[in-house]
């Protein structure tokens, strides 16, 4: 039996070919290795030796060789295959283990050049890899270290591996390759600015498996980006509780990226994709206090992310609740222990200090994936005064505040806030009108005295029927991106109840 081996990633390699060795394995090694086992006494032949050519173009063409290739892809039960190999002189090779140039750690350095990281795209070891994986009837392949002891095992107990772990072997190498060549397309679509390309490639690498999904009886996997962004629940760190579940992950997603969205101390509440307080303040302990006053009710069994240390101070509030998940990025050590005495909680930790927008979001229907940029776009750069009022500095406050949080709640939106805390939040509604009465009655509830308050919606009012009911409600200032056709009738409406209302040029629909 014949081993060809070539591999970046030397982990368990020198142990993994003494082992073969002992079983009467002859070894082919690329220089690199080859110099290794050199060094600890172990046989084994240089790929030049094979081929007769010596590697040539600072080894980028080294096991690019017909009795490299021959000797991977000859079939065993062809005679004419048998025939050509010794015509020829070239001898089988029964097992190859590499893995590649790499490519991902690569562009991932912050000195990475594009010069280095086309150095760095491997030729040789995705083709030795695809040859032994179409061939893999004779031909064991292996890309992973964590298969060493599953081949070793077979070879010692049965003097050769089966059919069915080179049929799982080889479709593990290729889902290998195609992920290595969708890293470079992805890099190069990137890097030379191609916007719309013909082909999207996307590569995942498993972080769980889940035991269920959005209910039992659906089964789910939890799949990170290649290049896991910091700010990210992929990135997340769990100190503490059971495992994160479908529905989870997914409400731990939408509540990081509520939280990004501000710099002061803030804690946001979320319940199924939507949030249901937002609270802002000079300390996170009151951030805290004004998230949780903003809906009491709601926030029992939910996520809460704060942007600041949990110390003891905000510990004692949370471990009063029933949370499913916290997420800061950093919690005090006394903080927690006593958060860590609630057996179910999951406390998750995340860095705050590189908050990124950049990657796409993707999101599956029938037959494909819609694609989109990130909603990453807020602030006053197009606001303009639509009313014959203009906000005051505390609307103004408030109306930047609602606008930061409207974006994040299923359309319909209305959110209706004070300066640094949400007082009412109606969410995904077939009517603008209904998701403000949620909205507006949930706030006339809590007791808050709602002309201090104002009304942020996520698209514009195609009738004046939602500023009349804020109106009825004692709302004095409005933000809406503007843009209907009846535009004026709403604002013929605000200025009749002396409104301040706010035009951003910008919607925020979230589906």
């Amino acid at each position: 039996m014949r081993a060809l081996i070539s591999v970046s990633d030397k982990t368990g390699i020198v142990e993994f070919v003494k082992e073969l060795v002992d079983l009467d394995v002859e070894i082919v090694a690329t220089d690199g290795l080859k110099k290794i086992l050199d060094e600890k006494g172990i046989p084994a032949m240089r790929v030049e030796d094979v081929t007769n050519f010596p590697e040539m173009l600072d080894g980028r063409v080294k096991t690019l060789h017909p009795k490299i290739h021959g000797g991977l892809l000859a079939r065993r039960d062809l005679e004419s295959h048998m025939d050509t190999v010794k015509e020829y002189g070239i001898a089988l090779i029964d097992l190859v283990v590499v893995n590649l140039y790499p490519f991902k750690e690569t562009i991932a350095r912050e000195d990475c050049t594009f010069d280095l990281a086309i150095e760095n795209i491997d030729i040789g070891g995705p083709s030795m890899l695809r040859s032994a994986a179409k061939n893999h009837q004779s031909v064991t392949v292996v890309v992973d270290p964590n298969d060493y002891g599953l081949v070793l095992n077979e070879l010692k107990t049965q003097g050769h591996t089966t059919l069915k772990t080179r049929q799982r072997l080889a479709a593990k190498t290729f889902r290998h390759t195609a992920s290595y060549d969708a890293l470079i397309a992805g890099y190069l679509t990137e890097e030379l600015g191609e916007e719309l390309p013909e082909k999207l490639t996307l590569t995942y690498d498993l972080k769980q498996g889940l035991r269920y999904g959005e209910n039992a009886q659906q089964k789910a996997e939890f799949y990170q980006s290649a290049h896991v962004e910091p700010y990210s629940i992929a990135n997340a760190t769990q100190l503490h509780g059971k495992e994160l579940s479908y529905n989870n992950i997914k409400d731990a997603d939408a509540a990081l990226k509520i939280a990004r969205e501000f710099n002061e101390p803030t804690a946001v509440a979320l319940k199924h994709m939507n949030p249901c307080g937002v609270g802002q303040a000079t300390s996170i302990e009151e951030a805290f206090e004004r998230c949780y006053q903003a809906d009491p009710v709601s926030i029992f069994g939910g996520i809460v992310v704060l942007n600041r240390a949990v110390n003891m101070k905000v510990a004692e509030k949370l471990a009063n609740i029933f949370l499913e998940i916290i997420i800061a990025p950093y919690y005090e050590e006394d903080a927690l222990q006593l958060l860590s005495q609630k057996k179910n909680i999951r406390l998750l930790k995340v860095p705050f200090d590189n908050v990124d927008g950049h990657e796409k979001e993707v999101v599956s229907v029938l037959g494909g994936l819609l694609v989109q940029e990130q909603d990453w776009k807020v602030g006053e750069e197009k606001w303009e005064v639509m009313s014959e009022r203009e906000a005051t500095d505390e609307e103004r406050k408030a109306l930047e505040f609602g606008w930061k949080v409207v974006k994040h709640v299923k359309s319909n939106a209305i959110v209706v806030a004070l300066d640094g805390q949400t007082v009412g939040i109606g969410a995904g509604q077939m009517n603008r009108v209904g998701a403000a009465k949620i909205a507006l009655e949930q706030a006339k509830n809590a007791g808050v005295d709602l002309s201090k308050a104002i009304l942020a919606s996520d698209a514009f009012f195609p009738m004046n029927d939602t500023v009349e009911l804020a109106n009825t409600y004692g709302i004095r200032a409005i933000i809406q991106p503007g843009g209907s056709i009846k535009d004026q009738d709403s604002i013929d409406l605000a200025n009749k109840y002396n409104m301040a209302m706010i035009k951003t040029d910008v919607r925020h629909f979230r589906h």
